[in-house]
């Protein structure tokens, strides 16, 4: 199973409540040149999940649009987002499904970093891939790779 970790874009620093937080200009810009990139490299997972938190919506709403996908919310992606809303987003999924999920720092990192053992930074904008093998105990996958958004940048010229 393919299972993908999109940290939300650069968004807004001041808002009525972080909840509300907005992506800038530039964050949809990357987004955007990002979800290009997914296109480019083939990448359709069968589901978005994604924090209900505005900037996360955001970003996952723009990825969606592009790859042609629902975005289906789950507040388990919010600030306390953890490896046991993964184990339980995936129960029912075929072995070769491809998944991604949509949040914050510091879970993102965290997750990913819980299922492969790897000390991993989620930049804004950034992606993770881990392969995990049919669920297993302990829950655990490979870090197949980590995309920086400037990376995204370079794919989209």
């Amino acid at each position: 199973m393919r299972l993908y970790f999109l940290r939300h874009a650069e968004a807004e620093q001041l808002a009525a409540s972080d909840f509300e937080r907005r992506l800038t200009e530039r964050g949809i810009r990357r987004t955007q040149t990002a979800a290009q990139g997914l296109l480019k490299l083939g990448i359709k997972p069968a589901h978005i999940y994604s924090s209900p938190r505005v900037r996360a919506l955001q970003t996952a709403k723009i990825v969606a649009e592009a790859l042609d996908l629902p975005v289906e919310v789950d507040d388990g992606l919010d600030f306390d987002f953890a490896l046991d809303v993964v184990e339980e987003l995936i129960d029912d999924l075929a072995p070769d499904a491809e998944v991604m999920f949509v949040g914050h720092e510091p879970g993102m990192s965290e997750v990913v970093g819980d299922l492969t053992g790897a000390d991993v930074v989620m930049k804004k904008g950034g992606l993770a891939r881990v392969d995990v093998e049919f669920v297993t105990e302990p829950f655990s996958g490979q870090l197949i790779w980590l995309i920086a958004p400037r990376v995204f940048d370079r794919l989209g010229e």
